[in-house]
């Protein structure tokens, strides 16, 4: 199995900027991917930002493209998202993502992770 615990979330004022960490524990080694996601309530989960286990690719939503950056690393088994230039319509719950390949008693099954949230405020 994989845990993850998110750390990072607070108040921020507009264009300022904010540090996500995501600590990674468990079956590591299952993981293909992992990414960032937000939520605000009453919307689904989006994707913000997600990477390979490798760290060969990443991939970002359009409204965060040149403001956010996702980076892994491995050695110290964490997922991090540097924020900057932060508007006021970021503010949202952020979720670390894990998708993994599930154990052969699990029939080798995708699986998907998701930490407990943190959140993020902006606001002057």
């Amino acid at each position: 199995q994989v845990q993850l615990v998110e750390s990072g979330g607070g108040l921020v004022q507009p264009g300022g900027s904010l540090r996500l960490s995501c600590l990674v524990s468990g079956n590591i080694a299952s993981i293909y991917t992992m990414g960032w996601y937000r939520q605000t309530p009453g919307n689904q989960r989006e994707l913000v930002a997600d990477i390979t286990s490798i760290g060969d690719s990443t991939n970002y939503a359009d409204y965060v493209k040149g403001r956010f950056t996702i980076s892994r690393d491995s050695a110290k088994n964490i997922l991090d998202l540097d924020m900057n230039s932060l508007k006021p319509e970021d503010p949202a719950t952020y979720y670390c993502n894990a998708k993994a390949v599930g154990t052969e008693a699990q029939a080798y099954s995708k699986l998907e992770v998701w930490g407990q949230g943190t959140v993020v405020t902006v606001s002057s």
